[in-house]
């Protein structure tokens, strides 16, 4: 069953007009980027979904997409494996918790170790 509308909230923020000359204006603010002694990072460990192969994730990142893909790029290179950075996460190939962390604690990061 469908759902109700039962005001223009229901609609999702969508505007809707038949002037031809109606211009949207976004009001969204772009996200700025947290110093990095005000990001909370966390550091996990990941083996589920990989085939039996172990993953680093990185979380927590507030920022640009520009400046999470930077971030992503500067740890994959520390490590020397590969790696990708989508959905807010970072995720790293191999167990390079203990590497990354130390990394990010120089940077000014706060970086906390979630899991075992």
């Amino acid at each position: 069953m469908a759902k109700k509308l039962t005001s223009l909230d229901d609609l999702g923020g969508f505007v809707f007009s038949t002037n031809k000359d109606f211009e949207f204006e976004n009001n969204d603010e772009q996200q700025q980027t947290l110093p990095n002694n005000q990001q909370k990072l966390e550091a996990h460990l990941d083996k589920k979904n990989r085939g039996g192969k172990v993953a680093t994730i990185i979380k927590g990142f507030e920022g640009t997409d520009d400046d999470f893909k930077a971030l992503a790029k500067k740890l994959k290179t520390l490590c020397g494996v590969g790696g990708s950075a989508k959905d807010g996460e970072i995720i790293i190939q191999g167990d390079f918790r203990t590497k990354i962390m130390d990394f990010l604690a120089k940077d000014g990061y706060r970086v906390k170790r979630v899991g075992g």
